[in-house]
């Protein structure tokens, strides 16, 4: 019970552009990405966006912006990057009341073992199709998904090679595309 009142609390506050999610019902505050981080995102969501657009293949949207993956357990997350595909976009009722199609975390040496562990089994275990975890150090997107059968499956894109994702047919972005030339 204590874990739905946090739910509600948390959804019914004010409208904020601080990050911020709800974990089992405790609230994180992150502080704010660095630039560079933010710059990954920029660059990810422009082309992201424009794939998806003329494609018609659904919506994307940024951080921050809460995905409520579990309303009764209380989990809250606010991915760097969402994209929901047209068919599913009822699951957008002023936040994401379910698991996105696609989610982007950018990491950051503070974020990083966070991102490959606790939130990639949260974002597979409530029906993520496709987790991209980009590490602007290394200038690589690692895409994680779940193939028939329950077995995940990562694969690793970096410099001129194509990304090729499962959920957005007919991308073929360079991985290096992403980065900006200072990361």
């Amino acid at each position: 019970m204590a874990t739905a009142r946090a739910t509600s609390s948390y959804l019914s506050g004010r409208e904020e552009v601080r990050r911020r999610e709800l974990v089992w019902g405790r609230v994180r505050e992150p502080p704010a990405p660095l630039w560079d981080h933010q710059a990954v995102v920029m660059r990810t969501a422009v082309a992201l966006d424009a794939h998806v657009s003329a494609g018609r293949l659904g919506r994307v949207s940024i951080a921050p912006l809460d995905v409520v993956l579990d309303e009764a357990r209380a989990l809250i997350l606010q991915p760097d990057l969402v994209f929901i595909a047209e068919s599913r976009m009822g699951i957008v009722r002023g936040q994401v009341w379910g698991a996105p199609d696609l989610v982007v975390e950018v990491q950051s040496p503070y974020t990083e073992a966070r991102d490959r562990t606790v939130k990639l089994r949260w974002y597979l275990q409530y029906g993520v199709r496709e987790y991209w975890l980009m590490n602007p150090a290394r200038r690589r997107i690692t895409i994680v998904t779940r193939a028939p059968g329950g077995r995940v499956r990562h694969r690793a894109f970096s410099g001129d090679a194509p990304v090729v994702s499962t959920v957005l047919p007919g991308l073929a972005t360079p991985a290096s595309h992403f980065f900006t030339n200072g990361m």
